[in-house]
């Protein structure tokens, strides 16, 4: 299966996306996790990326595109998923011609929808361990011990780009780039699966399971 998990900042996709790809054994495919990985080998892409981060630019479509193409191409046959790319109606586009071109195409795209205001409130509630980056929340998914991380034993912090003038200007982002590329899909044939992403998290895994249970069938 080739999958892209579509949704806010705060909809659940890094934990939906963790079932997934226990569930149905799919590679992992992160552009952040890419983008600085290139970054750390020295790759040309990532020091041609790292080029732009330094002078405090956006990384242009075209190389975010390469670097996740790349990425594609080396994935299991038994398929990936697509988290946090694409992000805009260009990359989608241009990942498109890439999939076609290899006789591939995406099989599912699952868009977590989930209201701006659950946003606010799960983000401002949301912690994570410095050291190996577990996420909790202090209502919904707490650590055994309160403001510890499970794994490792060290204290909580809320990130700074959990602040709600931060999460404002993620979601105005998301909105104006991003959901675009839902419609672009629906447009173009592509299976596109909605998820009321405001339910309990096990709710909403239960339901992405059934699609895509039908879908590795199929």
């Amino acid at each position: 299966m080739r999958i892209v998990l579509l949704g806010t900042p705060g909809a659940g996709k890094g934990t939906q996306c963790k079932r997934i790809v226990a569930r149905y054994g799919l590679q992992h495919l992160s552009s952040g996790d890419i983008l600085r990985q290139q970054r750390i080998e020295g790759t040309e892409l990532g020091e041609a990326a790292q080029t732009y981060m330094d002078s405090g630019a956006l990384v242009p479509d075209q190389i975010i595109v390469e670097m996740m193409v790349d990425a594609i191409k080396k994935a299991p046959d038994v398929g990936f998923i697509l988290d946090g790319f694409p992000r805009t109606v260009n990359q989608a586009t241009e990942l498109s011609k890439s999939l076609t071109s290899a006789n591939q195409k995406i099989d599912a795209v699952i868009n977590l929808k989930i209201d701006d205001q659950v946003v606010f409130q799960r983000m401002a509630g949301r912690r994570s361990c410095p050291q190996c980056g577990a996420v909790y929340n202090i209502e919904t998914i707490k650590p055994r011990i309160e403001g510890v991380c499970d794994n490792d034993g060290a204290k909580l912090i809320q990130r700074p780009d959990d602040s709600n003038e931060v999460v404002a200007n993620r979601l105005e982002t998301y909105h104006l780039q991003t959901e675009p590329v839902i419609d672009y899909y629906k447009k173009n044939s592509s299976t596109v699966y909605d998820f009321d992403a405001n339910k309990d998290a096990e709710e909403v895994s239960a339901l992405v399971f059934v699609k895509l249970d039908a879908l590795a069938d199929g």
